[in-house]
């Protein structure tokens, strides 16, 4: 467990975190009176293709107290404050408003509607399987939707490359990275995310962190993205240069709460579809801890 008087951040893709860089990067978190960080995960290795949400990376430093705080999809915050041993709350909607692309090379699907029995690559219980069921689930019978675990980003695309899947969702890097090797876009699903605080953290810093990611927003917003876009297609190791990054399934607003009218709605998505057992409202997962 680190210094408990630095707030640790338990790392997330960079597309995700790219406030929370940014605001290391400018100082805006000391501006606040913050001590922050990245949390390091000390050398352990975690299985790109895991199953289990909470034996990924950024929930396992968050449950074995190792971090603060981590960002993921809203329903996956749920999902994983429910699923989880360590007690904890969503404080915020997160600034990150990413598109998951549902992307193929195959020349036989052109359309969420070809994808009728068709297996779509996933990583379970993260934005790319929820988004992957929201984007389908408007178009075809749900007895015809067929999501796969495949696992990281990397992974769905590298299955995506080899033709050991016909589809996938994938978000930035990895999506411009697939549609400039020549894969083609059937659909995309934009969505905000969740941010995960433990209970020991008390509001005054909690606030105090919003300020200073909202503060990173206002400084991407206003800067040349390539400044921004260089910390995103970093994560590909050279695979694409900045220049190559638009801004056309990425955007970032300032953080938002994440209203009783708005829980109540995706819960009752989850409980459809069986991703929740029903057992929480709003007061208990975004309520004091």
């Amino acid at each position: 467990m680190g210094n408990r008087d630095t707030l640790l951040i338990s790392p997330n893709h960079p597309v995700f975190d790219l406030p929370e860089i940014v605001a290391l990067e400018q100082g805006l978190f000391e501006r606040e009176g913050i001590d922050a960080g990245f949390a390091d995960a000390g050398g352990s290795a975690f299985d790109p293709a895991e199953r289990d949400p909470i034996a990924r990376r950024k929930e396992a430093l968050y449950e074995t107290e190792g971090a603060d705080v981590y960002n993921l999809c809203e329903w996956g915050g749920i999902d994983r404050l429910e699923r989880g041993r360590r007690k904890g709350r969503i404080d915020y909607l997160r600034p990150a408003v990413v598109a998951q692309g549902l992307v193929s090379f195959d020349p036989g699907l052109n359309e969420p509607h070809d994808l009728g029995g068709v297996e779509v690559a996933v990583n379970e219980f993260t934005g790319s399987h929820y988004t992957a069921l929201h984007l389908l689930g408007n178009t075809l019978p749900r007895q015809e939707i067929s999501v796969r675990h495949v696992g990281s980003p990397h992974l769905r695309l590298e299955r995506l490359r080899d033709g050991g899947v016909r589809a996938a969702m994938l978000m930035e890097p990895f999506l411009t990275a697939a549609l400039k090797e020549g894969a083609h876009l059937l659909g995309s699903y934009f969505y905000r995310g969740s941010q995960v605080v433990a209970p020991h953290l008390p509001q005054e810093r909690r606030d105090a962190y919003i300020r200073a990611v909202d503060a990173a927003v206002d400084v991407i917003r206003a800067r040349p993205w390539h400044e921004s876009a260089r910390h995103i297609t970093a994560e590909l190791g050279g695979l694409l240069d900045p220049a190559d990054l638009g801004t056309a399934h990425v955007r970032y607003t300032r953080a938002r709460p994440f209203d009783p009218k708005r829980f109540q709605e995706s819960y009752a998505w989850m409980r459809s579809w069986g991703l929740t057992e029903g057992r929480s409202d709003h007061g208990s997962l975004l309520g004091s801890p």
